[in-house]
């Protein structure tokens, strides 16, 4: 693998750290703004949806100049929001600071995957995308309980700070590894809204959406659900916090080796996986071990559907895939931001911090579905005809938005 994507792997754990630590550090947020646990929520569900608006809007920006200087801008946009969220004097300012961080999410990850694949051969397109994920997951097993552990003996404010600093060092990682490129050729807003015509596009932010929305519905309310409900100490949730990272990591790489071997049946696997152990969550949840290899469970579940994910969408989005790759990034975070809200309101309706788990499990449930749907409709459809249509699209769409010459007789 290039030595590129360790740049992009750098600025991922970055981005991993600020969107995940979150979740164990929602009891000493709510405790300083004074407000309720489905309330400090609204951070989670705040960020996945500036990354679900930030994701097309920042990816169509980014087509007038070259994708590494887009990616050092939106690292520099992401340490302009921790940095609002580290001093921010209410909830509303916090709130604030993590929509501008969120805002650099989806278009770093989108841009970025399509970096990372172009960087590879055809066969190791999931393999690159997965490395440049590892920051993502390894960022759970260090950055997220590190976080957290410093949120809770010295304060939330110098997490975030330090998520901060972390995005400096992510933009000088950029600068200095990923290759210069020119802005890519043929970039018109009209061809890459050409691949929201391909109903596989579509199909795959779908289960994009469900399938990881059902991780967060569990994620989100994991500290308290892990005090209230299975009898740790607050102390422990770092370690929890660590177990998720692990399976996130473990899942990443499984997700990335078999999804370009055997795409679908690994999204067959992981998904249908993926909501028994969310249903089985609600009872182990009350159990400490058990708990705890529930939550190991649900992360590389989750993540080793991250992978396949964005490589379908790259594979059905033909000629097109930069802005359908920002946007599958945007609807893992509108799944988080679907999965955080329904979770807060199962809490509010006061059925119990376990509640969420029986969201997840019927997300995951329904991508699984989709998933199968999918499938049937590729079996009817074969694939040199949709590449063939959705090339014909796009040209068209290119040929459409060319300027007219006329010619000049001499």
């Amino acid at each position: 693998m290039p030595l590129a994507l360790l740049a992009l792997a750098i600025g991922a754990f970055g981005i991993g750290t600020t969107e995940f630590v979150i979740m164990g550090l929602l009891p000493e947020i709510a405790a300083d703004y004074g407000v309720s646990i489905p309330t400090a929520g609204l951070l989670v569900t705040g960020y996945a949806l500036g990354v679900v608006v930030g994701a097309p809007l920042l990816t169509v920006l980014g087509t007038k100049v070259s994708r590494k200087r887009m990616l050092m801008l939106l690292m520099g946009l992401f340490v302009l929001g921790n940095v609002l969220s580290a001093v921010a004097p209410s909830f509303g300012l916090m709130l604030a600071g993590r929509v501008v961080a969120s805002l650099a999410h989806g278009a770093f990850f989108g841009i970025g995957s399509v970096v990372a694949a172009e960087l590879v051969a055809p066969d190791k397109k999931a393999g690159a995308i997965a490395t440049m994920f590892t920051g993502l997951t390894v960022a759970n097993i260090v950055g997220v309980p590190l976080g957290t552990f410093i949120g809770q003996a010295v304060g939330w404010r110098t997490t975030f700070a330090i998520v901060a600093g972390l995005g400096v060092v992510g933009l000088f990682g950029i600068a200095k590894l990923v290759p210069a490129t020119p802005r890519p050729e043929g970039a018109r807003l009209r061809r890459e809204l050409t691949a929201f015509r391909n109903p596989q596009v579509l199909l795959a932010m779908a289960m994009t959406v469900l399938g990881f929305g059902g991780v967060f519905a569990a994620i989100t309310y994991i500290a308290p659900m892990m005090t209230h409900v299975a009898g740790y100490s607050e102390g422990s949730v770092t370690w929890l916090l660590v177990l998720f990272g692990v399976g996130m990591f473990l899942g990443n790489l499984i997700g990335g080796r078999y999804a370009d071997r055997a795409l679908m049946p690994m999204l067959y696997v992981t998904l249908g996986g993926l909501a028994v152990v969310l249903a089985l969550f609600t009872v182990f949840a009350h159990q400490k071990a058990l708990a705890a290899i529930a939550i190991l469970l649900v992360g590389a579940l989750g993540f080793a559907t991250v992978p396949p994910l964005q490589k379908r969408v790259l594979d059905q989005a033909h000629g097109a895939p930069t802005l359908a790759s920002a946007v599958n990034i945007g609807a893992f975070n509108l799944g988080n931001a679907l999965a955080a809200w329904l979770g807060g309101l199962v809490i509010s309706a006061g059925l119990g911090y376990t509640s969420p788990n029986w969201v997840g499990a019927a997300l995951a449930a329904a991508a699984l579905g989709l998933a199968f749907w999918s499938a049937a409709l590729e079996r009817r459809t074969p694939a040199s005809a949709t590449a063939a249509t959705a090339t014909a699209t796009a040209t068209a769409a290119d040929s459409a938005a060319a300027p007219t010459r006329t010619p000049v007789h001499h």
